[in-house]
């Protein structure tokens, strides 16, 4: 539903991303997560069809975003950051200008704005003006002018930035339900709102995708990490995981207690159990590595590995 291809946008000398490449299957719903600055608004823009890219290609809906940038917005439900909202319009009345503009047939107008209003919770809101509605009640009307002829990718730039936590759970719970019909691309900062709502991340930083994955994949990825206890002296579980190949590393906390770190993908709770069974091994305990984890050590690396080629590393 979704295809990008080496996407690159500069700004002068400056190239806001760089090379990205990643695709959203139809029906799902993809995080698209960064640190401030790292290119997430840009790459949206573009696939929105609101700004031009220098360079690659993206597909959106089965359409070339760069030869048939009108046919994509056709397909595309845009909900930036700041929510364009004509304050001193009434709910209804703003959203049926929306369904103006994007060409919703005058006989089905009045239909396409009840559903959308009903969709996002804003019946009694309909005679309301814009400008004294709450925070979350004007992004859920920036959500339902995304919705409005029903396209089927909806791209949504932090939808609950500024919400309180009852409207955040209220949003979230809304794109969540909105996922069963749409392609959803959706950029946050906050990570356990992604592990809530989407299926897959992709990770960018400094204007490039450092990482994409399933969520499960991505927990699963990198050094394994076990807490262990052993009842035997240290100095001989010292020389038995020294003598374990599946054993990257280990630190001992005192009292028979170990951190135990293996190589990716090895079973090491496995490997553990059978070289320290007659040391009296007492607890094995997996690490889990949550998104926020894989989130930080990702940028992390990303952000080592740059001042490292800045400061002439070899």
């Amino acid at each position: 539903m979704i295809e990008v291809m080496g996407l690159t946008k500069y700004y002068g000398q400056l190239a806001a991303i760089e090379d990205v490449t990643f695709s959203v299957d139809e029906g799902e719903v993809i995080g698209f997560l960064g640190p401030n600055g790292a290119g997430k608004t840009t790459t949206m823009r573009i696939l929105a069809g609101f700004s031009p890219a220098s360079r690659g290609k993206a597909v959106v809906a089965g359409y070339d975003i760069g030869q048939r940038p009108l046919e994509v917005k056709r397909r595309v439900g845009y909900l930036p950051e700041n929510v364009p909202l004509y304050r001193e319009m009434l709910v209804s009345r703003f959203l049926d200008y929306v369904a103006d503009v994007k060409a919703v047939p005058s006989r089905e107008r009045r239909g396409e704005v009840g559903r959308v209003m009903e969709r996002c919770g804003l019946e009694h809101m309909a005679k309301r003006i814009i400008g004294n509605l709450s925070k979350g009640y004007r992004q859920r009307v920036g959500l339902a002018q995304a919705l409005i002829g029903n396209p089927p990718v909806l791209i949504l730039d932090e939808p609950t930035v500024g919400l309180d936590p009852r409207q955040i759970v209220e949003i979230r719970q809304m794109i969540k339900d909105l996922g069963e019909d749409h392609t959803v691309l959706l950029s946050t900062h906050i990570l356990p709102e992604v592990t809530m709502v989407c299926e897959r991340v992709v990770i960018v930083n400094g204007g490039r995708v450092v990482a994409q994955d399933s969520l499960d994949s991505l927990a699963k990825g990198g050094e394994t990490t076990y807490d262990v206890a052993v009842d035997a002296p240290e100095e001989q579980v010292s020389a038995v995981l020294k003598t374990e190949p599946k054993v990257v590393s280990f630190t001992s906390h005192g009292g028979g207690r170990y951190e135990v770190k293996g190589a990716p993908d090895c079973d090491l709770g496995t490997v553990l159990s059978g070289a320290l069974a007659g040391l009296g091994l007492r607890e094995l305990r997996a690490h889990t590595h949550t998104l926020e984890d894989v989130f930080i050590g990702v940028v992390s690396s990303e952000a080592a590995a740059g001042e490292h080629e800045k400061g002439g590393g070899a």
